[in-house]
């Protein structure tokens, strides 16, 4: 290792649906969070390790920070993304070009108490109509707080990202790699193989009922050429259950088509998938329910 290798912690951090997740998966080159156009799709801390030559940078994707935490469910969000600032050696900061909310000033209040260098990353700079619009935005967000840079990216498109990484690395301390270099999460495939199931699910059911409902693996069965994975679906309610099923069977075949696609993909093995739905009233909001589902505040 050279005497110059850089290595460090760095937080993705923003309000939900800013495109955390989505800049995690562009930046490493392939995907390791899941996606989706609703809010709060990402529930966990995930690490994103991403190895150089000359440095190796641990990104943590994490939930996004909301105001109105009714449930255990987001109490237990909120505390995993705001337990991330203080274990980091820089933060990112992701906002949406075209609006500053409420949330958005929320997040920056815990970014100003975690006293880590921040880099202001202004995303979805695509969705501007002209590029005469960026400036006015950028200078209006750079009075909020005195950040140690700000970029402009698209994390859907790519754009300026090697700019963003290059700014972060100068902020890394000096350091051997914490992870092999082949490594590129800290998360087991059962629990990639869960939040798979989950993406689908989120991105084919309605606006509320997504919130209602958690993936949890029962069986994970490696052989030599094949994965057989038995998934279990919770929801709160029997009308959700009717709805996850479909008619016929047709919502949860086509969700497991779609996820085992992708774990064939991740994984690079055949996958026997099947899924089942069960009720658990009132888990999203029963402390215990979610530890069992590995619902932790950090990890």
């Amino acid at each position: 290792m050279s005497e110059t290798h850089r290595c460090g912690y760095v937080a993705l951090v923003g309000r939900p649906n800013v495109g955390k997740s989505t800049l995690l998966n562009r930046l490493l080159g392939q995907k390791i969070s899941i996606t989706s156009p609703k809010p709060q799709t990402t529930r966990h801390q995930i690490l994103g390790i991403k190895t150089l030559s000359d440095a190796q940078i641990i990104y943590v994707d994490t939930p996004g920070l909301h105001r109105h935490a009714r449930k255990a469910l987001n109490r237990a969000l909120n505390q995993a993304a705001s337990s991330a600032l203080f274990d980091v050696n820089v933060a990112v900061f992701l906002v949406d070009a075209s609006r500053w909310t409420a949330e958005d000033e929320q997040v920056l209040d815990k970014l100003r108490q975690s006293g880590v260098p921040v880099f202001l990353a202004v995303n979805k700079i695509d969705k501007l109509h002209s590029k005469s619009q960026l400036l006015p935005v950028l200078q209006s967000l750079s009075e909020k707080f005195d950040y140690a840079g700000v970029v402009p990216i698209s994390a859907l498109k790519g754009d300026n990202l090697d700019a963003l990484e290059g700014r972060v690395l100068e902020h890394l301390p000096v350091s051997p790699p914490l992870f092999p270099e082949d490594q590129v999460t800290d998360r087991s495939e059962r629990f990639l193989a869960a939040e798979l199931i989950r993406e689908k699910l989120f991105r084919r059911l309605g606006k509320e009922l997504p919130y209602g409902l958690t993936v949890e693996i029962e069986n994970f069965l490696e052989g030599e050429n094949m994965l057989r994975i038995n998934g279990l679906i919770w929801v709160e309610r029997a009308s959700q259950k009717k709805i996850v099923i479909g008619q016929h069977g047709s919502m949860l075949k086509a969700v497991g088509s779609e996820a085992r696609a992708d774990m064939q993909e991740m994984f690079g093995k055949k996958i026997y998938l099947e899924l089942w739905v069960k009720v658990k009233e009132g888990w999203a909001d029963d402390e215990r329910a979610l530890h069992s589902l590995g619902y932790d505040s950090g990890r």
